[in-house]
């Protein structure tokens, strides 16, 4: 069986589409052809990979998975490859919903350009104190969508981002679940950077939307930046994060940022035997 996909990227952040909405994967198999294709060299390899299915409450549903075939409730930069995906293939609109295990997401596409209006972010805890590996980091919490540890550094580009953030991600602060990792340095009051280990690729990533996010928020809470933030990512984007809060409240978040197609195809079986 071959099958249609479409290849997309947004910051670096690079994931498998496939029209789902008339099911043809086995269920009691999807993790391990999850885990097959997204290999880089053997097979068509990705970050993560995104079944659009249909829905009852929004234009359509989606699935998304990390390379390792794990499920997870959100992501960003997926969020908006696949408001661009729905848009091209006649989906949905320009104006766009999608139903996540995060909830409902709200999208606008403009060419390139997506703007997605995230779930409502929650669990907020500042300034936390753990021991990582004898040492003792101070870091700040969030869930913007998935958990986020965000750990601010002077020096980004010297920081041992797979070290640390795989010692982060499996600490057991945040057992079981486990925690995304970001390193992020403040530039400006209005621009940030940012390295992010992410939980189920198990290794940095060019681009974590909803890491971007979560660094964002916690920089504002802590007074370090005011909306709107640029947020430059390891991949070299920018990305657009615009917030509005009341006390340590979230009203508002969105994200903007431009997506990229990298082609579309058909996979073999041997993609994926």
């Amino acid at each position: 069986m071959k099958i249609p996909f479409m290849k997309m990227s947004g910051s670096g952040n690079d994931f498998i589409l496939i029209d789902h909405r008339k099911p043809f994967l086995k269920e009691d198999g999807l993790k391990d052809f999850i885990r097959k294709v997204c290999q880089r060299r053997i097979s068509v390899g990705a970050d993560g990979l995104i079944l659009i299915e249909r829905s009852q409450k929004a234009d359509f549903k989606w699935r998304f998975y990390n390379a390792d075939g794990s499920e997870a409730e959100m992501c960003g930069n997926g969020g908006r490859c696949v408001a661009r995906f729905a848009n091209l293939k006649g989906i949905a609109g320009p104006s766009l919903k999608f139903e996540t295990l995060a909830g409902i997401i709200s999208a606008q596409v403009n060419g390139k350009s997506v703007k997605l209006q995230m779930t409502k972010p929650h669990g907020l805890k500042l300034d936390q104190k753990i021991s990582v590996e004898g040492e003792e980091w101070i870091l700040s919490t969030i869930n913007t969508g998935v958990p986020h540890a965000v750990i601010f550094v002077e020096d980004l580009d010297g920081t041992d981002v797979f070290r640390m953030g795989r010692a982060t991600r499996r600490h057991t602060h945040f057992a079981p679940a486990g925690t995304n990792a970001n390193f992020v340095c403040l530039e400006d009051p209005s621009r940030l950077s940012i390295r992010t280990y992410e939980r189920g690729v198990e290794d940095e990533t060019l681009a974590c939307g909803t890491g971007v996010v979560a660094a964002a928020l916690v920089a504002g809470f802590k007074g370090m930046v005011k909306s709107p933030v640029s947020v430059r990512t390891k991949g070299g984007e920018i990305l657009t994060v615009h917030f509005e809060t009341e006390g340590k409240e979230v009203k508002k978040v969105l994200f903007e940022g431009d997506v990229h197609i990298i082609y579309e195809a058909e996979m073999w079986e041997e993609a994926y035997q």
